[in-house]
């Protein structure tokens, strides 16, 4: 396992102070890169880009089921999301929902 930060110093102070209790092992590097985690800001471009024209929405659990469903459109644009997990063409349409709302 390898963390990567970026500059931001609270994140450093805090995994410092797990390191330091004991909560994170002394031997897991720790490595700083401006870039390594703009792969995940990049992700999350395009859920940005779809709340956007959406002018906010009106409750937390609104927010979580449509981001939810954006990611997962997403997963499965990508070919991260297979349906070979389901059982292939033997899956029920009830199970693929389940699956596809759990992912």
């Amino acid at each position: 396992m390898k963390i990567t930060l970026d500059a931001y110093a609270a994140s450093h102070r805090a995994v410092a102070e797990w390191k330091g209790n004991g909560e994170l092992p002394k031997r897991v590097p720790v490595r700083t890169s401006k870039y390594l985690n703009n792969l995940v800001e990049q992700d999350h471009r395009r859920v940005k880009q779809r709340m956007r024209p959406m002018l906010g929405l009106k409750s937390f659990r609104t927010a979580a089921v449509v981001i939810r469903g954006i990611e997962l459109a997403e997963k499965i644009k990508k070919k991260q999301f297979h349906m070979s997990k389901l059982g292939g063409l033997t899956a029920t349409m009830p199970e693929i929902w389940q699956a596809a709302l759990a992912a």
